[in-house]
């Protein structure tokens, strides 16, 4: 029974995980096809790689998109950061209910947030020729509380006795948040920012509706596969896309592990020692 129990949880696990992952493996799979369609395999090809980098207006997107999820991601994650450490020394009751308030965008549909940011920016008057700004403070807008929501759980786990340490080791309070905090809850920020950036790139919604003139991937990709179908270069673009993020997050997994791993054996010296 014991085995025929850790075989069902093991082909529900590899059920899900092809499920997550099958479309994924199918649009990598169709950008290496000849078809200009990525409905049907019509022989092995890199023509889909080639149409990606000739594409002008998908290198324009492309550019626009990285512009904005780079700027947006890192502006949020500092004011993110910072908004995090406020709220983590405000006491309980202020703190709980500021954090509901701060929650409220990432439940909040996206169709709502566009038209109320929309709205907005013609109410004080930012024009649609200024597109990218306009996506670009938008973005910081929703993504700020992912930021704060990735980086609290690190400030819960740290201890407050590092940061009063150092003020009575002679630090200013800028320098025991810079040389002490924000060292120790490193790991939320980073992971922060990675999520600020991959919503950034992610968005759809709130980007047709303050982009104005300007357009990102999301944007084209969605004009040109509701005229005439999936073209292959965008599942090109699309793998290229995931293995970079793949890379990405492997690496911040990797660094965070060797952290641990050295955050252990320091603390395995100071054990022998006392």
């Amino acid at each position: 029974m014991k085995k025929l129990g850790k075989f069902i949880k093991g082909a529900y696990l590899g059920i899900i995980v092809l499920f997550m992952y099958m479309p994924i493996l199918v649009m990598i799979v169709m950008s290496f096809t000849e078809s200009r369609s990525a409905a049907s395999w019509n022989g092995f090809s890199l023509g889909a790689y080639s149409a990606l980098f000739a594409d002008g207006d998908v290198m324009d997107a492309l550019l626009t998109t990285l512009l904005v999820a780079v700027v947006a991601s890192v502006l949020a994650t500092i004011i993110g950061t910072l908004t995090a450490i406020g709220l983590y020394s405000m006491k309980k009751r202020p703190r709980a209910v500021v954090e509901s308030i701060t929650q409220l965008p990432m439940v909040n549909p996206d169709l709502v947030t566009g038209i109320a940011m929309m709205l907005l920016f013609a109410f004080i008057g930012i024009k649609q020729d200024f597109g990218v700004i306009r996506m670009i403070i938008a973005h910081i807008t929703f993504n700020i509380p992912y930021v704060i929501f990735s980086v609290m759980p690190k400030l819960r786990q740290s201890s407050d006795a590092l940061y009063e340490a150092a003020l009575d080791l002679g630090c200013s309070p800028l320098t025991a948040l810079t040389k002490v905090v924000i060292p120790d809850i490193m790991p939320g920020i980073i992971s922060g920012l990675l999520l600020a950036f991959t919503l950034s790139i992610d968005d759809f919604a709130i980007s047709l509706f303050t982009g104005g003139t300007s357009t990102n991937l999301s944007m084209l990709i969605y004009s040109k596969t509701a005229k005439g179908g999936v073209h292959t270069k965008f599942c090109a673009l699309s793998a290229l896309m995931f293995v970079v993020v793949g890379i990405l997050l492997l690496i911040v997994n990797l660094r965070s592990i060797s952290q641990e791993k050295q955050a252990a054996e320091q603390n395995k010296k100071v054990m022998r020692r006392v």
